[in-house]
């Protein structure tokens, strides 16, 4: 059962989450397994959207997995790989298989993921509040967040949550951070990604397709850095976009025709043009390489987007924000055990360490990997060469879904731990 906000009266709580995307409803589950009161905010009622490509990678799975999530029960669909398109080539890649990782990866629609993770927060113990928009942290006379304040409700009744901890999961445009003065990095990567759905008969492929080629010549100078999806969701339809992974790269063009233009290269039976669609074309920005920071700071922890934990080497979110919302938690969760302040405050600077520690070193190498991506001549050399030999096409997908099994690998996974230890942290 869902909680509505009593709006005349002061909540408490020892946690309280904001937002219950992926990241916020992760954090909720990790924290409320620990037997901690945690009060997690959503401004919107379940279902709603939320723009995504709906894909998981094994990445992703994993994460579901380690949580409880039942990936095998109805509603989640199996995909064993990509569909690469570059270079004038294609190519069918199956996902890795390796010991630390699932061998498929998943999609399902983000209007029921993110209602499925947020009711599995509630079985956890959590308490989901929803139609409730916060508006600004609550702060003490040191300064440091003791909660928050929000409006609930059709008539945005004010209402007072208290908590010595909050973790901010609100996504780009979080409000709780940016009172902090935690503003987005503007020398770290800001994507943009449009997708809709559509009656397609690709909607049970078993390869998710992903394409460089976006015109009949290839890749091309407006759609770089970037590239186009269709992800097969099961249900008769396919949810087809295009990601621009570097604005800053940009040459301004119109995303809008790019995406459509792609698209009618296909043959018209494929169901995946304009006149095929059967929602609108919606659009979401995607803060990449920890583009906002420090992820804790006086009482309040970022996770997700909010931390900006897209992967810039494929604009992959829904995996890194399900993790930071764990090490959030357990953080949050390892202060609040602690015997005084001083221990407590240790405990909670760890998080942007550990964030960075783990999530780092990739996100450098992403950016390089953008860099080179928004050349067209290089991007259609390199795939036209690369989807030829399947083995690099298997490392270079392990390396862009941070997939390894590290040291204890084979020679690709100890060669990819070097290079990303040698890689400084992002």
């Amino acid at each position: 059962m869902v909680v509505m906000a009593d709006a005349t009266a002061e909540r408490r709580a020892d946690v309280v989450v904001v937002g219950a995307g992926p990241a916020g409803s992760s954090a909720a589950w990790h924290l409320a397994r620990t037997g901690l009161d945690v009060a997690l905010l959503e401004k919107a009622e379940f279902p709603r959207e939320k723009v995504c490509g709906d894909g998981l990678t094994p990445r992703g799975v994993k994460a579901l997995q380690d949580m409880g999530v039942d990936t095998a029960a109805p509603g989640w669909v199996r995909r064993r790989g990509l569909r690469v398109h570059g270079g004038g080539r294609v190519a069918e890649v199956d996902w890795p298989r390796l010991d630390s990782w699932p061998d498929h990866g998943l999609v399902r629609t983000r209007s029921e993921l993110d209602a499925l993770l947020a009711a599995h927060a509630q079985q956890a113990g959590a308490r989901l509040v929803t139609r409730t928009t916060v508006t600004e942290p609550l702060l003490d006379d040191d300064g440091r967040v003791a909660g928050v304040r929000a409006e609930t409700g059709d008539d945005r009744e004010p209402v007072t949550w208290r908590a010595p901890l909050v973790v901010s999961a609100e996504g780009l445009s979080g409000r709780l951070a940016k009172s902090l003065g935690l503003l987005r990095r503007t020398d770290r990567p800001l994507g943009v990604a449009l997708r809709r759905y559509v009656r397609s008969r690709r909607s049970d492929d078993q390869y998710l397709d992903i394409a460089f080629d976006l015109t009949a010549d290839g890749p091309s100078r407006d759609a770089m850095p970037g590239y186009g999806w269709i992800f097969g969701m099961g249900d008769g339809t396919a949810n087809v976009g295009y990601g621009l992974l570097d604005t800053r790269r940009g040459t301004g063009a119109d995303r809008k025709v790019i995406l459509r233009r792609w698209l009618d290269l296909f043959p018209a039976e494929d169901g995946l043009r304009e006149e095929d669609a059967v929602t609108p074309l919606r659009g979401a920005g995607l803060p990449m390489a920890l583009s906002r920071g420090p992820a804790y700071s006086r009482g309040l922890l970022l996770a997700g987007d909010t931390a900006g934990t897209v992967n810039p080497c494929n604009g992959e979110g829904i995996s890194y924000a399900l993790e930071s919302g764990r090490m959030a938690a357990e953080a949050a969760a390892e202060a609040l055990a602690a015997p005084d302040a001083a221990g407590r405050e240790v405990a909670l600077q760890r998080y942007p360490e550990r964030l960075r520690a783990e999530l780092g070193r990739h996100h450098r190498l992403g950016m390089g990997f953008l860099a080179l991506l928004a050349r067209p001549g290089v991007v259609r050399l390199a795939t036209a060469r690369g989807l030829r030999r399947p083995a690099l096409v298997d490392g270079a997908l392990r390396l862009m879904g941070n997939l390894t099994d590290g040291r204890d690998g084979d020679a690709v996974d100890r060669a990819l731990a070097v290079l990303l230890r040698l890689t400084p942290a992002a």
